[in-house]
């Protein structure tokens, strides 16, 4: 048979193969391409409503008309067309398998699974995310002040690990009756690393750095090791807690170099990540980190972060971030906390999975 028709020869060239099809426990029949199975959750590319996500559990029927990745129990994967009969998921490979659908751990299409292959084996340019901002405040008037903070992350995240390398810098300036004053002066960065242990459990390695010019900091220098756990994960975030030791070397005088000293401590730390979608535009982070001194017991430093951002375009984004930073023994003449608020316009850039 000779199709004469352009149009339609174009059409069903170029038009998506809506071919599988899914029936829900309550009737509902949803037609479109099957992507994953993740944990509980099915996502489906609808033919009417885009993405969709819903529970496995829900499903009374499904049929794939291409070949899926079947991951069973037991790290066995298979590949083949799926349908169901009488309860039971039919894998059409090469030699089919019949199988419980709770014996079923994972589905994925071909992108799908590149992507997850991509994740278990990156090479070490692959996958950083990087978050930047330039934040900027000001007074004009009776008095003239400026503040300026450059806060920047880099992220990695694979199926079994995670690395973050982070920088912020502080500056701030005052003039009053035309006299100029520097009134902060402060730069924070270092690197963290997360591997899974299990599915819940974490090693977590860390390295932090900090001047503080006002603090009288020349330099602090933590390295730390840990363990961490997966209090809660889902699409919209996640809630980590931590705990473990670290080393603290304090080097004071940035100031005052007559009294120059240097103090060395092992710490035990405890505190949790947080990072919440709020909406699709609206995401909130949370850091909180104690550390107890183990060297000089009483004494104690507090790290705590609190990050709002706001989506403007895809890469372009508004944030509010909060930090503070105690210490129960700073030097001599120094106050014991520090607290920074600053807001601003911040870019991502995410990488192609």
């Amino acid at each position: 048979m000779r199709l004469h028709n352009p149009i339609l020869v174009s059409c069903l060239l170029f038009s998506p193969a809506w071919a599988d099809l899914i029936v829900l426990r309550d009737g509902d029949r949803i037609t479109g391409a099957i992507l994953k199975k993740d944990g509980d959750n099915v996502t489906v590319d609808s033919k009417n409503f885009g993405k969709i996500t819903f529970k496995w559990a829900e499903i009374e029927s499904v049929k794939s008309d291409g070949p899926l990745n079947v991951v069973l129990t037991g790290d066995r994967t298979v590949k083949g067309p799926i349908s169901t009969e009488d309860g039971k998921v039919i894998v059409n490979a090469p030699t089919p398998q019949t199988v419980v659908p709770s014996d079923i751990v994972a589905l994925r299409n071909e992108a799908e699974q590149r992507t997850y292959e991509r994740l278990l084996h990156p090479g070490l340019l692959d996958l950083w995310a990087v978050i930047g901002s330039i934040n900027i405040a000001g007074t004009k008037g009776n008095a003239d002040a400026s503040t300026l903070t450059t806060p920047f992350t880099l992220v990695r995240a694979t199926n079994t690990s995670r690395t973050t390398l982070y920088f912020n810098s502080i500056r701030s300036s005052a003039a009053v009756d035309r006299v100029s004053e520097q009134t902060a002066q402060a730069v924070r960065g270092g690197w963290a690393f997360n591997r899974d242990l299990s599915k819940k459990v974490f090693l977590n390695l860390f390295n932090d750095y900090e001047y503080d010019k006002f603090q009288s900091l020349d330099l602090r220098v933590v390295l730390g090791a840990g363990l961490g756990y997966k209090v809660w994960m889902s699409d919209r975030g996640r809630l980590d807690v931590l705990a473990g030791g670290a080393w603290n070397r304090e080097k004071f005088g940035a100031i005052l170099p007559s009294r120059e000293f240097t103090r060395n401590s092992a710490e035990v730390y405890w505190g949790d990540d947080f990072a919440y979608k709020v909406n699709t535009r609206m995401a909130l982070t949370q850091s909180f980190r104690m550390f107890n001194n183990a060297t000089n017991t009483g004494e104690y430093r507090v790290n705590a972060d609190v990050g709002l951002s706001m989506a403007i375009m895809r890469w372009l984004s508004w944030n509010v971030s909060l930090s503070d930073r105690y210490l129960t023994n700073p030097a001599p003449g120094r106050v014991k906390n520090d607290f920074l608020y600053s807001t601003g316009f911040a870019f991502t850039f995410v990488p192609e999975r």
